[in-house]
């Protein structure tokens, strides 16, 4: 028999601001990593990536209008950084909340200079239980500034095309960057739920074969992991829809024809979102049905037993009264009392007289069709 899965529940503490604080505030965790900074500077013929440990040399390197930038933070634990982006560059205080308080749903908002948007990067982890991670777009004209909190991610594949050189990544400008970064955490879900999709399928043939406690546990994990990603699905669809329908000039019409392709394909994630969990509701109700299919058999046998012995406790019961016909010390004849007490042969004559009872049932239930 298969042993029970071992998924655990991952707890997310969120870091939510107290009741009545001052909006705008930049929210440090005490457990955030270290800020990493790297800063990719490209173009249609060059191609430079290089770690910064001095961010104030940003508002300067930017300034550079034949290049495209990508400002790539991982980790918060630098209020300095967060001042330094508020000042050098005017990003709203409240984008910086934003970008810290990382439960934010995904969204798009505009300001005078910038475009802020959300995203959800799902992964698995090695126990395949589900990570979700804020990631945080900051558009500008030439350059894309995104914020994440861990050093992992999915992104590799923007990183590659952005090395080699291959589309339009290096001259698509940085709406067209921000555009490929959002498609590839939206092609992720894709993966996770073919994962889910296959292991479903493994859950129905255990079903079928030989079901078990851990069913029923693997298949409502699944589906908990499912609310979880229709929950950012449906915000990622809105999302895109409000920057296709974004009249400001930092995205360009080449980049929204991109997106459109984007928003496509979150609309599909939606739809295999509802087809995996009705396909989770169903094996979890088919294991609960073989279960209780299983125990009416299981029923069915016990009830034929105790239908079979039944009469026989009865007939065993009565002559385990021991009333007997004569009286031994005053030899009176007790003539409503048991004649057959000392009967020759009588205990003889009940065992067969049982046995017949017994064989007569099981031909009775055999004919009714209950042994089938």
């Amino acid at each position: 028999m298969a042993k029970p899965a071992k998924h655990k529940k991952k707890r997310q503490h969120l870091a939510l601001p107290h009741a009545g604080s001052s909006p705008g505030m930049v929210y440090i965790d005490p457990n955030a990593l270290k800020p990493v900074v790297t800063l990719y500077r490209y173009n249609a013929d060059s191609y430079e990536e290089r770690q910064l440990t001095d961010i104030s040399m940003l508002k300067t390197l930017l300034q550079d209008k034949t290049h495209t930038f990508w400002v790539e933070i991982k980790g918060f634990n630098s209020l300095a950084l967060f001042e330094t982006l508020s000042k050098d560059f005017d990003v709203n205080k409240l984008i910086l909340e934003d970008i810290t308080r990382t439960y934010q749903r995904p969204k798009q908002e505009e300001y005078d200079h910038h475009v802020f948007a959300v995203s959800r990067m799902l992964q698995l982890d090695e126990n395949q239980n589900l990570e979700n991670q804020q990631y945080s777009f900051l558009l500008t004209d030439n350059a894309l500034f995104t914020f994440q909190e861990k050093y992992e991610d999915c992104l590799a594949p923007v990183r590659s095309r952005l090395k080699i050189g291959k589309g339009n990544i290096r001259i698509g400008g940085s709406s067209y960057l921000m555009y490929a970064l959002m498609d590839i955490i939206i092609d992720t879900y894709f993966e996770i739920l073919s994962a889910w999709g296959n292991e479903l399928d493994n859950i129905e043939d255990r079903l079928f074969d030989k079901p078990d406690k851990s069913v029923m546990f693997d298949t409502q994990l699944i589906k908990r992991n499912l609310i979880n990603i229709r929950r950012v699905a449906w915000p990622e669809r809105d999302k895109l829809n409000d920057i296709l329908r974004s009249d400001t000039h930092l995205i360009t019409d080449q980049t929204k024809m991109y997106i459109r392709d984007a928003y496509d394909h979150c609309i599909q994630i939606i739809d295999i979102v509802e087809s995996l969990k009705e396909i989770s509701a169903s094996n979890i109700d088919m294991y609960l049905s073989i279960i209780s299919n299983r125990m009416n058999e299981i029923m069915k046998v016990l009830t034929i037993i105790s239908s079979i012995f039944i009469p026989l406790t009865f007939i065993a019961g009565i002559y385990g009264m021991n009333f007997a016909n004569v009286d031994p010390i005053s030899g009176k004849v007790l003539p409503q009392n048991m004649p057959e007490l000392y009967q020759a042969n009588g205990y003889v004559y009940t065992m067969l007289g049982m046995a017949a009872i017994a064989v007569l049932q099981v031909i009775y239930f055999w004919r009714k069709g209950w042994f089938k």
